[in-house]
């Protein structure tokens, strides 16, 4: 029976109708014609022969590996069932496989799951490869935003009328569950989803380029990461299988399990090179790692909205000096929101065993408006959990391939913090360009180079731009908050010379991340242009007005320079005595003021 069973194994090796596109050598066996396009699926029958130093004679072939089974690996199986539905799609990933989507019991813990926003790069994705419907039917609409300022008792309401889509929030969780019940419902027979197991590359340019090896642990029940799994843990698990492959989809997220050993490889390759070979060899795979200067952790805050509040709407509170926000999103369509506290990680608010009291009188101080909405019983289980972590700032460079075999896309190769939904959507917008580069090509090989050559610059600028949105104090005022001051004051006097904020236009649809990027270039030369034009202007009029003033009244510029500035000064003094002088003050209220201003002065 054994012998059976490996003679079955071998024979499935050399299938003749493996996912082998493009090979650079040339097979006995022509492939079938699948969409139109001879040769496209054809496989080289000396798999074993040609390889037999790297690939043990019991490993198994299959058409196309997927490593990562959340959102973006999930849409790619998917996609290629769809694409070619003759082909055999394996995704593996490390955690179980998740609840059903609609398991109402399992989703009332709300606390316990990652909300998502999804727009219009995600909408489109899901769209085009027919799952829209089944993802909307479980999401909640959120058409708006209600933010209250620090100090402030009437948050400010507004509702997105100038978005193209509504965004549709539903958790990570329950994507991937709507995801894999479509697998298993349309694509059973073509998409194998093995659930706790570890990828790890062997070989990416195995028989002569044309296959990728690969071994694949299972990952022992006790050493399955759970959902808030370190990235960096791995798997330790016996019995190995080894594994051949057409083609290697790395979707791993921020665990990057690929990403990392082709950056290795990398390296070792270069070392092996002189430093002429080096000089000519290009720039190497890297994965850049930005140390993370704006850190901040998370707890999750559980409550249902009272009569009155919208339910569809982004609620948003944050204190004095930005020291905590809360922001919460609906996770379901009967008032029940998560919000998150986003804060310090040296906070006493974010320590594992937290006091209770103190949380308590935090929000009685600091979040009023949502103090009563916290029971007792859950804000003593916010106090007690450790802090969660965003991820850190990350993208691959200079190419999202390792060979012509290997794709990399969505997080593990470009990681943002979620604070601008960019995440997950940008990862299922790459699902679309990978389908768009196979479309456009006649082999494998050419597909993976096109769609490299298209969305690794992407995924610099995503990074770049994002990150630029996140800097702290001093630098973050030079790199997001003067921007937004800027782009809306100019975008509103010329809206047709110059485009909105950065955040405005990374909710366009279509709208490429490095397209934006030398867009935002030009509008600050214009910008910087228009007002050094205006400054020279008011130092030509105002040395023109002093000198004549000063013929005028026969004194010296200085002196009149002087008086211009004491009056100046004698304005401002004034603006503030103002506030002093107004009736009905109290001292208390010169105390804090006083005391705030001096916060700020010292600051």
């Amino acid at each position: 029976m054994r012998a059976l069973i490996v003679l079955a194994l071998l024979l499935q090796t050399v299938e003749i109708d493996s996912f082998s596109i493009g090979a650079r050598r040339k097979s006995n066996v022509v492939g079938r014609i699948l969409t139109g396009r001879p040769h496209f699926w054809s496989a080289p029958t000396d798999v074993i022969e040609v390889t037999q130093e790297i690939i043990p004679r019991d490993s198994v072939a299959t058409d196309a590996i997927i490593c990562g089974g959340g959102p973006a690996g999930l849409l790619t199986a998917i996609m290629l069932a769809q694409k070619f539905p003759e082909k055999k799609v394996k995704v593996f990933d490390r955690l179980g496989p998740p609840p059903s989507p609609n398991d109402d019991d399992v989703w009332s813990d709300v606390a316990r799951f990652y909300l998502l926003g999804l727009g219009g790069r995600g909408q489109r994705a899901l769209t085009q490869f027919g799952v829209w419907d089944e993802v909307e039917a479980v999401s909640t609409a959120v058409v708006g935003r209600k933010d209250w300022s620090p100090g402030s008792k009437e948050g400010v309401e507004r509702i997105f009328s100038d978005r193209p889509v509504t965004t549709q929030v539903l958790p990570r969780d329950k994507l991937v569950g709507v995801l894999y019940k479509h697998v298993l419902d349309k694509y059973l027979d073509q998409v194998e989803v093995n659930y706790g197991f570890e990828v790890t590359p062997i070989d990416f340019a195995a028989g002569d380029g044309s296959e990728v090896v690969v071994r694949v642990t299972r990952c022992a029940e006790e050493d399955t990461p759970s959902p808030k799994f370190d990235p960096e843990e791995l798997c330790n698990a016996e019995e190995p299988i080894v594994l051949t492959t057409n083609l290697l989809i790395s979707a791993d997220g921020t665990s990057r399990t690929i990403a990392n050993q082709m950056e290795e490889d990398d390296k070792v390759e270069r070392t092996a090179m002189n430093p002429i070979q080096r000089l000519f060899a290009g720039k190497p795979f890297t994965v850049t790692r930005y140390k993370d200067d704006n850190q901040r952790v998370y707890k999750s805050v559980p409550f249902n909205v009272p009569k009155g509040w919208r339910q569809d709407l982004n609620y948003s509170a944050r204190t004095e000096g930005s020291r905590v926000t809360l922001e919460a999103l609906p996770a379901d369509r009967g008032g029940s929101y998560c919000g998150i506290l986003l804060m310090r990680a040296d906070d006493s608010l974010a320590a594992p065993n937290a006091d209770p009291v103190e949380f308590r009188r935090f929000f009685q101080e600091e979040l009023p408006q949502f103090n009563d909405l916290v029971e007792d019983e859950t804000m003593a289980s916010i106090a007690k959990k450790p802090p969660s972590f965003l991820p850190g700032f990350r993208y691959v460079s200079p190419r999202l391939n390792q060979g012509d075999r290997t794709v990399l896309l969505g997080d593990c190769a470009h990681t943002v913090k979620p604070y601008f939904g960019l995440g997950c959507n940008s990862a299922l917008e790459d699902v679309v360009y990978l389908s768009e580069a196979i479309d456009a090509t006649d082999n494998l090989s050419e597909a993976v180079h096109l769609f490299s050559k298209q969305r690794a610059p992407e995924a610099v600028a995503l990074v770049k731009v994002s990150r630029e949105l996140d800097r702290p104090g001093k630098l973050g005022f030079i790199t997001f908050i003067l921007p937004i001051i800027l782009d809306s004051i100019f975008h509103k006097l010329a809206p047709k010379l110059f485009e909105p904020n950065n955040i405005q236009m990374l909710q366009r649809t279509g709208y490429s991340f490095c397209r934006l990027q030398k867009r935002k270039r030009l509008d600050r030369i214009m910008q910087s242009a228009i007002i050094g034009t205006a400054v020279s202007g008011i130092y030509v009029c105002s040395r023109f007005l002093v000198r004549s003033v000063a013929r005028a009244l026969r004194r010296q510029t200085s002196t009149i320079v002087a008086a211009m500035g004491l009056v100046a000064l004698a304005s401002v003094l004034m603006k503030k005595l103002v506030w002093y002088l107004r009736s009905g003050r109290e001292p208390a209220d010169v105390i804090v003021k006083t005391s705030k201003e001096s916060k700020a002065s010292s600051s």
